[in-house]
């Protein structure tokens, strides 16, 4: 009814309600990676003759993997169609992400969900991108330990799990620090907060690069270590100054409002005389 006031003018949601929605999120997110990977599945078998290609390098011929048991083949196969299902819908779940935060954000700041999405879709495929461009690395000098001799036999499902595994947690962990910044756009998290937690980044930020680095020595973990703080500083910078910006300030010029106050002290001044 015109003329009534509204009940909830900033538009916050119960508890019951966050869940709600939190549940809706999870399960569109779900449904999209399930559709994805159904597509996927008719691209396992060219997906598993490149997951193939740096064991291929390293031999000098076609490796053999091998399956434990009768069904191994078809497990591996539904995973790998998963597994594809997660990368082709990122940006459906990713969106999901900034869905779900955007009820807490104002009609201005709604604008920014948009912008999350696409940084949030490049900083995934950036960090998938670099734990595909390892694991060549990582097959080589790991296979430069087999004694002269002797023959590497590979379980199908332990090298196709370690393929899968550091592509996500490259791709993840790249993704992380945006997470950050939504929620301080979403007035869950202040700058401050964030930054009062930097042992802790630091410590997380060395301990999964030395768990999802596969390489033997330390350069690759330093430099992995080294990109994650520096998108974790990135965050709370952004972060830093959103808060601000709430706080009254501005990150527009003062030029002109320096100008009236110029003009302004000029006057008052020529009018005593």
């Amino acid at each position: 009814m015109p003329g009534q006031k509204k009940t909830n003018p900033q538009a916050r949601m119960r508890v019951t309600e966050h869940l709600l929605e939190l549940r809706k999120r999870l399960l569109l997110a779900l449904a999209g990676i399930f559709v994805a990977a159904i597509g996927g599945w008719f691209l396992v078998t060219p997906t598993l003759n490149w997951m193939q290609e740096p064991l291929r390098k390293v031999s000098g011929q076609a490796p053999q993997l091998n399956f434990q048991t009768i069904g191994a083949a078809f497990d591996m196969r539904i995973q790998v169609s998963l597994w594809l299902g997660v990368l082709i819908s990122a940006p459906w779940w990713i969106f999901q992400i900034g869905a779900f935060i955007a009820p807490g954000l104002k009609r201005k700041e709604k604008i920014y969900i948009t912008t999350f999405g696409l940084v949030g879709i490049v900083l995934f495929s950036g960090g998938a991108l670099s734990g595909m461009w390892v694991i060549p690395k990582a097959v080589s000098i790991l296979n430069s330990f087999t004694p002269d001799g002797s023959a590497m036999l590979l379980r199908a499902d332990s090298y196709i799990t370690f393929f899968m595994r550091l592509v996500l947690a490259f791709g993840l962990s790249c993704l992380a620090p945006e997470i950050l910044v939504v929620l301080n756009f979403a007035g869950v998290m202040k700058a401050k907060t964030m930054l009062k937690g930097w042992r802790w980044a630091v410590v997380l930020a060395a301990v999964f690069s030395a768990v999802a680095n596969p390489l033997p020595t330390a350069w690759p973990m330093i430099v992995q270590m080294a990109a994650l703080i520096g998108l974790y500083l990135l965050a709370v910078g952004i972060s830093a100054i959103n808060d601000w910006i709430k706080a009254g300030g501005s990150l527009r010029p003062r030029f002109g409002k320096n100008r009236r106050k110029r003009k302004h002290s000029e006057a008052s001044s020529a009018s005593e005389q």
